[in-house]
């Protein structure tokens, strides 16, 4: 009797179905990675202050936790970190945001006259390097900056108008924020198994899968909310000391960089370096001054805070994390960005421990 010859694709093909189909962790991975995807983009508008809630009780929880190893009632470890959540919430909004608020509208108020100042010396080319550019187009240069100047601020009116009537969302957001959080910090075994009786029994991939998501995002968040702290108190420090105008605005700018890898770091050196030249100009030695110790606390940020901080972080590769950057900070915005590289860590996780067709046989590799 003659055998059926059957092609490699075939192999492949009947192989991947063997893998899959009949293995019901697989299955419910699946449908719990889908159904998770699809309430979250469906519903991020309307549930957003739920999510930021989850965010910050999972940032705090690793806090509860170490007060539970010092032998302290987890109750009462609850409410000593969200107390220390609700000081720094208040310190946030009655101190830092009005006092930043008010330098940049500072900042903005005194574009005008940054935009002389610039134009006085660029004005001045013309006549240091003739033979490279010439007085008509320095205007037109001219003539487009200010163009794109009154655009960017025709759009931040409408925002700010936008931003009034915003106000009922956002002290919804304050109100229901601190309290949702307290909440899944008290209340964290019981909404876990509430939240596991719609989960199959048999979820020892979905197990594996969370055990490293877990571990990877509870270090990224936890890090990066300590490197943005360190890094807006050293550059507040620093830019005081050396009598830098809008030292507040800068070392914010400064600590929120961390967010965005890579292109934080570039887009706020300009600020930085703009204001510091403005004030003392290119040839004052305070101006050099700014660029050295800016030079020095992006160093020991990329040195020594990241190496620390997030020594147990899955390292992505960059290409992965700017694709990330770009995928869900397109569907989220701010809050897409600031988890993408969790995010992607979640995407990774997935992918090592999926069942694969093993090399050497039929089988699948749990």
């Amino acid at each position: 009797m003659a055998t059926r010859y059957q092609s490699p694709s075939l192999h492949f093909l009947r192989d991947t179905f063997k893998c899959f189909l009949p293995n019901p962790q697989v299955v419910a991975l699946a449908i719990i990675l889908t159904v998770s995807f699809v309430l979250i983009y469906s519903l991020s508008d309307l549930l957003m202050p739920a999510f930021v809630s989850i965010v910050l009780a999972y940032l705090l929880e690793g806090l509860v936790n170490k007060a539970e190893n010092m032998n302290m009632p987890r109750l009462a470890a609850v409410y000593l970190v969200f107390s220390v959540f609700m000081g720094c919430l208040v310190f946030l909004l009655f101190y830092l945001i009005p006092l930043v608020s008010q330098q940049a509208i500072e900042l903005v108020q005194n574009i005008p006259e940054i935009l002389n100042r610039a134009q006085a010396g660029i004005m001045s080319l013309p006549d240091m390097y003739p033979e490279f550019i010439s007085e008509n187009k320095i205007q037109q240069m001219m003539f487009a900056v200010q163009r794109e100047l009154l655009t960017y601020g025709q759009n931040i009116l409408s925002y700010s108008a936008a931003s009034v009537v915003g106000l009922v969302s956002v002290m919804i957001y304050l109100f229901l924020v601190p309290m949702m959080v307290f909440f899944f910090l008290k209340d964290k075994q019981l909404l876990i198994a509430w939240f596991l009786q719609f989960i199959p029994k048999d979820r020892n991939l979905t197990i594996r899968v969370w055990e490293e998501v877990d571990m990877q995002i509870g270090n990224y968040v936890r890090g990066k909310f300590g490197e943005v702290f360190i890094l807006w108190a050293v550059s507040y420090a620093t830019y005081a000391a050396m009598g830098l105008n809008y030292a507040m605005l800068l070392a914010v700018l400064m600590g929120l960089q961390v967010i965005i890898p890579y292109i934080g770091a570039t887009l706020v050196t300009f600020p930085v370096l703009g204001v510091a030249y403005f004030q003392w100009g290119l040839n004052g030695e305070e101006f050099m001054y700014v660029v050295i110790a800016y030079s020095i606390i992006q160093a020991l940020d990329g040195v020594v805070l990241v190496p620390v901080l997030f020594s147990e972080a899955v390292n992505l590769h960059a290409i992965a994390i700017i694709i990330a950057i770009l995928f869900f900070g397109g569907l989220w915005g701010f809050w897409g960005v600031f988890l993408a590289i969790p995010l992607a860590t979640v995407v990774k996780a997935v992918l090592t421990a999926w069942p694969r067709i093993d090399d050497n046989s039929t089988g699948i590799s749990l």
